[in-house]
C-alpha cells in the first residue's frame, strides 16, 4: 500500500488541523493506521493509532482529548483531527500502516509502510 499525508500547514496556538493519510493500491481497513510525529532534533514518536475496523483507537498522553483518528472506509482514508493545538505539537506527521497485531500499534518498527510526511506548525 502507497500512503499519501496531507493538510499539514501554519495554525496559531489554540487553532485546528486536520490531516489526511490516503491510500493506494491496497485498502487500508488490512492495516491497523498509526500516526507519528518527529519535531527538530527529536526522535519520531508515536501520536495514534486506530484498529483495523476503526473501533478502538490509542492515543499517546499528549495528544489525548485534543487529537480524534477515525476512517473513512469508503475513501480508503485516515484522518487525524487536531484540536486545542500548542507550539510543542510542531512536527512533522506521518501516517503509517501496520499488518502485525493490536499490541505492536505503539512501536515504530511495526509499521512497514510510511507516508512522506506532512509539516505542522503551531505557533505561540
Amino acid at each position: 500500500v502507497q500512503l499519501q499525508a496531507s493538510g499539514g500547514g501554519l495554525v496559531q496556538a489554540g487553532g485546528s488541523l486536520r490531516l489526511s493519510c490516503a491510500a493506494s493500491g491496497r485498502t487500508l481497513t488490512n492495516y491497523i493506521v498509526g500516526w507519528f510525529r518527529q519535531a527538530p532534533g527529536k526522535e519520531r514518536e508515536f501520536v495514534v493509532a486506530i484498529s483495523r475496523n476503526g473501533g478502538s483507537a490509542t492515543y499517546a498522553d499528549s495528544v489525548n482529548g485534543r487529537f480524534s483518528i477515525s476512517r473513512d472506509k469508503v475513501k480508503n482514508m485516515v484522518y487525524l483531527q487536531m484540536n486545542s493545538l500548542k507550539p510543542e505539537d510542531t512536527a512533522v506527521y506521518y501516517c503509517a500502516a501496520n499488518t502485525a497485531v493490536w499490541s505492536t500499534r505503539g512501536q515504530a518498527s511495526s509499521y512497514i509502510h510510511w507516508g512522506q510526511g506532512t509539516l505542522v506548525t503551531v505557533s505561540s
